[in-house]
């Protein structure tokens, strides 16, 4: 049970390209590493192997921080969840102030609740079927909360995401791309700066204006994501090849034409 505890206070997500958990590892010596919610650094992964990537001007003297946890909540979940698994308090400014919990439970209560449970409810499909199931309940809930939640809601912003991974596994390139471009401006806002999370959306939108065909609206996104991954993943990294190939395919696309 010791083992245990000591594994889920110190273990570290695994995550692949686009940012999805994949596992949990080890790394004795990150592990020293103390929580902000507006950390310095952030994490990410090539394989198995972790990498730490300053996302900000760190002055000498000042502590390397990483956040332990996803941003994406309001503060007194934060709080909660910090308390829950790792037994601190978080006094950071982002908690202090509060900052973008308003916009972050914008809407009416009980539409936004109704989202969250639902959110909260799908497990990650494994056939068609299932992602058309998932794909009718979103559509369901965004249809019936068109004014009464904007996308800047947190929880109708997992519900973008969630319609868009159905799309996506769905071959709806279209809608797709319809529930992507509408996380963009909140993901901005929730993001700022040098984001992996926001760097990797803005790589997907990207991809997807790009088949079809929209190639000066992607050549834009691509860009956009290029200079955040820059920072965040690095120019050795197998993402960023990635999205430098797709990028330098368009730039030849648009020379053509």
């Amino acid at each position: 049970f010791s083992l245990f505890l000591q594994v889920t206070c110190n273990c570290f997500t695994i995550s692949n390209g686009e940012m999805q958990d994949v596992g949990v590892g080890l790394y004795p010596s990150m592990s020293l590493l103390n929580h902000s919610c507006d950390p310095n650094c952030v994490i990410v992964f090539e394989g198995y192997q972790l990498l730490l990537r300053s996302v900000r001007e760190i002055q000498i003297g000042e502590e390397i921080t990483i956040s332990y946890i996803e941003s994406l909540m309001p503060t007194h979940e934060r709080q909660e969840q910090l308390m829950r698994q790792y037994c601190f308090e978080c006094d950071c400014l982002l908690c202090q102030n509060q900052d973008k919990d308003a916009e972050k439970l914008a809407g009416e209560e009980d539409a936004w609740k109704e989202v969250k449970d639902a959110v909260n409810e799908v497990r990650y499909p494994k056939s068609k079927e299932e992602w058309q199931q998932v794909l009718a309940r979103c559509q369901d809930l965004l249809s019936r909360n068109r004014g009464s939640l904007p996308d800047s809601n947190i929880y109708q912003l997992k519900m973008l995401d969630c319609a868009m991974d159905a799309c996506i596994n769905l071959e709806s390139w279209e809608e797709a791309l319809y529930y992507g471009s509408r996380t963009l401006g909140p993901y901005s806002l929730y993001y700022p700066g040098f984001h992996p999370l926001r760097a990797v959306q803005l790589m997907r939108v990207g991809k997807l204006q790009y088949c079809q065909d929209m190639f000066p609206q992607a050549l834009e996104t691509l860009k956009q994501a290029y200079n955040i991954m820059k920072v965040t993943h690095g120019t050795d990294h197998s993402l960023m090849q990635a999205l430098m190939e797709i990028k330098e395919e368009c730039e030849a696309i648009m020379r053509i034409q």
